[in-house]
């Protein structure tokens, strides 16, 4: 399993051309499936998620800022320490906006200085009105935390979290992939 610990420092861009902008209310999406989106990892695939993962469980990890990346490593820190095999996981960092998308190149350039090469191909960049679709859906309250969202075979939600790291979250999501993976 592969995951990056590092890739939303590139998220600045947000706060530097998105300018400021009012919190959505943060939203329950258990049960829901995961809105269609287009992002490029940074390997350079095009991606439509959620169909790039059908057939598969996933663990998605949006962020919304540079903040995000203080709850992404611990996330990560929690996944690596877990004794449970892991669906794959993937970083999912979400520009919203039109201004943010005419950078795309340099702010994926930014992230891949930070990541190993082997790491490119779990971090997918969506930007401009797909980011925004994300942000709506879920919610952009406290959007330092990150959302951590596990999608079944299908693209649905099985299990979200939006409240930051900590060890009772990473126990409900790994008591939900034991019983998922019992059946």
């Amino acid at each position: 399993m592969s995951i990056v610990l590092n890739s939303f420092a590139a998220i600045l861009v947000i706060g530097l051309f998105a300018g400021c902008s009012s919190a959505l209310p943060n939203r329950n999406i258990v049960g829901e499936v995961f809105p269609t989106v287009k992002g490029k990892s940074l390997d350079g695939v095009e991606n439509i998620l959620p169909d790039a993962f059908k057939g598969n469980k996933v663990i998605l990890i949006l962020g919304y800022e540079q903040n995000t990346q203080f709850d992404v490593d611990r996330w990560g820190i929690g996944f690596f320490t877990a004794d449970l095999q892991l669906p794959p996981v993937y970083e999912i960092p979400t520009v919203p906006g039109l201004l943010p998308s005419l950078f795309k190149e340099p702010i994926d350039s930014g992230m891949r200085c930070g990541i190993p090469k082997e790491s490119w191909k779990d971090v997918i960049t969506i930007y401009g009105s797909d980011g925004s679709v994300l942000t709506k859906w879920t919610g952009t309250e406290i959007a330092r935390n990150c959302r951590v969202l596990l999608l079944d075979e299908n693209g649905k939600v099985m299990w979200m979290h939006d409240k930051g790291y900590g060890l009772p979250p990473l126990k409900s999501l790994m008591d939900i992939l034991k019983t998922s993976s019992s059946k």
